[in-house]
């Protein structure tokens, strides 16, 4: 109890600047919209301008709320397979996930290309490719969790993980060779991501998942600490350890796979922001890094958002790449800093 006290203070300045994040990405955007008028929007008070009203109540609004869930939700799993892997570098997408889904998606738009019309039929439909990547990475899940029952090492985990991935990436080549401009074209704005085409019944779905990844990580929390120390150690304090990785592997999978669906693939957020958050609250304890890692993965989500929504400009640029671009100075600067990252 007495250890928790003293976080009390940093988990206080996190909300506060996860809530002047959150209000302030409704606020930017190439429509520049007050702050207090935003305030009121949300509190349903009558604002200046009805077309303020629509913008920040049906657009605004659940995109910010999907950068939030997106990056608490990809810095969690990062974290679960950081500790599974006790490897620095481990992301939420080394399972395969990401290249599981991008095959989905893939073999819809770029598949029509190969397999003729009834695949450009289905892509007719609006939810075809969020259930397209979801399908794939729901397979890539099945084939890991399969193979981590016979295989105890969990580095060969990691490995046969980067195979699927590379299997995927394979496949993804050959449909991409055989199509035209056009699904081309659509393919990669797909893999650029994207946080504002999530509805408001994509959300349902999109925070079902993270609530379930979120519920499944706190129920081994102890596991989670016992596996920092080897699992030698772990065994010896009584966990087991094949339950425990299924476990992280199935809330990881639920999570990258969940946010992949809707929003597309995002980089370096979940393998940044574990890092952020022990260097924050030097602690090793999952009790604080799961939340921690949660609002930080938020705070950059929608940081990051409000740099590609480009403010008071018409033009957007992809998501994926602005937190490439600010998530991986971060990792090089802390691995430069700290030659042991608490492995």
């Amino acid at each position: 109890m007495l250890e928790t006290k003293k976080y009390y203070f940093p988990f206080i300045l996190l909300g506060i600047l996860t809530t002047i994040a959150f209000f302030s990405n409704i606020s930017l955007g190439s429509v520049a919209i007050p702050i207090t008028e935003t305030v009121g929007a949300l509190f349903g008070n009558h604002i200046s301008k009805e077309s303020w009203q629509y913008i920040i109540v049906d657009y605004r609004l659940p995109k910010a709320i999907t950068a939030c869930i997106t990056g608490g939700g990809l810095a969690v799993a990062g974290l679960l397979m950081q500790t599974l892997f006790r490897n620095p570098l481990a992301g939420p997408f080394v399972l395969g996930i990401t290249s599981g889904a991008s095959l989905g998606v893939a073999l819809l738009i770029l598949g029509a290309g190969v397999f003729g019309g009834i695949i450009g039929g289905l892509m007719l439909h609006p939810l075809s490719i969020t259930l397209a990547a979801a399908l794939g990475s729901l397979l890539v899940m099945i084939f890991v969790l399969s193979f981590s029952i016979k295989i105890k090492d969990t580095l060969a985990i990691l490995i046969i993980g980067l195979m699927f991935g590379m299997l995927s990436s394979a496949v993804v080549s050959i449909l991409a060779y055989f199509s035209n401009a056009q699904q081309l074209q659509q393919f990669i704005f797909w893999s650029y991501g994207s946080l504002g085409t999530v509805t408001w019944s994509g959300i349902l779905i999109l925070g079902s998942c993270f609530l379930v990844g979120i519920f499944l990580s706190l129920f081994i929390v102890k596991d989670l600490n016992a596996l920092l120390l080897g699992a030698n150690y772990a065994k010896s304090m009584g966990v087991g350890i094949k339950k425990t990785t299924t476990i992280i592997i199935v809330a990881t999978c639920i999570l990258a796979g969940g946010i992949t669906a809707f929003v597309g693939p995002i980089a370096f957020v979940g393998i940044a922001v574990p890092h952020i958050a022990r260097q924050f609250f030097k602690t090793t304890n999952h009790l604080i890094l799961i939340p921690a890692t949660l609002l930080l993965g938020s705070i950059m989500m929608l940081f990051c958002d409000s740099i590609a929504q480009l403010p008071f400009l018409e033009s957007t640029l992809p998501i994926n790449a602005i937190t490439s671009l600010i998530g991986a100075p971060i990792v090089i600067g802390l691995l430069v800093q700290k030659r042991r990252l608490f492995f």
